[in-house]
C-alpha cells in the first residue's frame, strides 16, 4: 500500500533510531536532560525566538500559546477551518477560556482588513474583547498552502497596532519556510510565539517545539507541567528531533517536488486537481466533481493500492508526500489513482 494519508505516517528511520538509542539523557522536568536542552537551544534559534520549551504534540504548544497570551472570556480570531478551530477539541474554551471568532479565510490566509472588522475592543457589556490571533503556516486543511511574506507582514502588523497578542501555529513552518525561501526565524519572529511539530514531515516519532521570549516559556514550562506534559529521560525521543534538524529539512524539498509531480499527472489523465493550492507537499483531489462521494473515492482508490484521506474542504481528499515515500512509490500513485477514479472522469 502506498500511503498518502499524512505526512504523520512517517516512521523513524534507521539513522534517527541509532540517534535515539545513543542518546545523552538527563531529568526533562529538572531540565538535567542535555539533549532535550540542545534541542531547545536549537530551536529556540531556528523559530526566531529567546527560548524554546520541548513538547509531546504540538496541539499541546497551541494550547499552551493560547493560555499565555489570550485573557480568559475574550476572543481569538482564526481561520475558520484551522487546525485550532476543527481538530483541537475546543481546547481554547476548555483551557484558555477563549471564544473562538472563526473567519472565512482565501487558502488559508485572512486579511488585515478582516481583523479590523471582528475587532472587539472594550466597553461593551455584550460581546467578548478580542486578545489573539492565531495564524496557520502552512494550513493544513486549505491544502498545506503557504503564506506569503508581505502578506503576513501586513496581517501581523495590522493586529501589533490593534494590541493583540500573535500565535502561529507553525506545524508545518519549515515547508513553508522552504518552499517560500524565507528562514523560518523570519517567519516565527513576527509573532509572540510559534509551535513546531517534528512529527509530521521532519519524520520523528512524537514531539514539538514552543518557542518565543523567555518570560513566556517560563509560564509555558508551567503550563505544560499543569498539562501532564513534563517528562524524564526524554532525550531518548529529543535525539529524533535533533537528528530531524540536522538533515531532514532541506530535503522538504523532495517532498514539495513529489507533489507537484503527482499533482500535475492527475490532472493530465483528466482528475480534478486544485493544481493552485499545491504549493508544499499536498495534493487536493475534488471527489466531488467526479460524482463521488468522499467515503466511496477512498475506498476506490484504496482498493487500487492507494491511501489517501478526507479533508475538511466538504467533497475534497488529500494525498501528502513524505519521506518514507520514493520516485517510485509516486509514479505508482501517478497511475493507479487515475486507473481507480477514471471511470468517473466526464461520467
Amino acid at each position: 500500500m502506498i500511503d498518502l494519508r499524512s505526512d504523520t505516517k512517517t516512521k523513524p528511520s534507521q539513522a534517527m533510531r541509532e540517534a535515539m538509542a545513543n542518546a545523552d539523557v538527563g531529568d526533562e522536568q529538572d531540565r538535567e536532560d542535555p539533549t532535550v536542552l540542545e534541542l531547545e537551544r536549537r530551536g529556540a534559534e531556528l523559530l526566531g525566538h529567546d527560548e524554546a520549551v520541548y513538547l509531546p504534540t504540538a496541539t499541546m504548544g497551541n494550547q499552551i500559546a493560547l493560555l499565555i497570551l489570550g485573557e480568559r472570556a475574550t476572543e481569538v480570531v482564526v481561520e475558520d477551518t484551522a487546525h485550532i478551530v476543527v481538530s483541537e477539541l475546543g481546547g481554547a474554551a476548555a483551557h484558555a477560556g477563549l471564544q473562538v471568532h472563526g473567519v472565512r479565510g482565501d487558502r488559508g490566509r485572512i486579511s488585515s482588513e478582516q481583523i479590523r472588522e471582528t475587532m472587539h475592543e472594550d466597553g461593551s457589556f455584550h460581546t467578548p474583547r478580542t486578545s489573539v490571533v492565531a495564524l496557520e503556516n502552512t494550513h493544513n486543511n486549505a491544502g498545506g498552502t503557504v503564506w506569503p511574506l508581505d502578506e503576513l507582514r501586513e496581517v501581523t502588523a495590522t493586529a501589533r497596532e490593534l494590541g493583540l497578542k500573535l500565535h502561529l501555529d507553525g506545524a508545518r513552518l519549515m515547508n513553508a519556510a522552504i518552499a517560500s525561501n524565507v528562514a523560518a526565524a523570519e517567519l516565527g519572529s513576527l509573532f509572540d510565539t510559534v509551535t513546531l511539530c517534528l512529527s509530521k514531515g521532519l519524520g520523528c516519532p512524537l514531539g514539538a517545539l514552543i518557542a518565543g521570549s523567555s518570560e513566556l516559556m517560563h509560564r509555558a514550562r508551567m503550563e505544560k507541567h499543569r498539562m501532564g506534559g513534563a517528562m524524564r529521560q526524554a532525550g531518548i525521543v529529543a535525539a529524533a528531533g535533533v537528528y530531524a534538524l540536522d538533515h531532514n529539512v532541506e530535503r522538504l524539498a523532495e517532498d514539495h517536488a513529489r507533489a507537484r509531480r503527482l499533482g500535475d499527472a492527475w490532472a493530465e489523465q483528466g482528475l480534478p486537481v486544485d493544481l493552485e493550492r499545491v504549493q508544499t507537499n499536498f495534493v487536493h483531489l475534488e471527489a466531488s466533481a467526479l460524482g463521488l462521494g468522499e467515503w466511496e473515492a477512498v475506498g476506490l482508490v484504496r482498493d487500487a493500492g492507494v491511501a489517501i484521506s478526507r479533508t475538511m474542504r466538504p467533497g475534497f481528499l488529500r494525498a501528502v508526500t513524505h519521506l518514507d515515500l520514493t520516485d517510485d512509490d509516486i509514479d505508482r500513485a501517478a497511475e493507479l489513482v487515475p486507473q481507480a477514479l477514471g471511470a468517473y472522469v466526464d461520467a
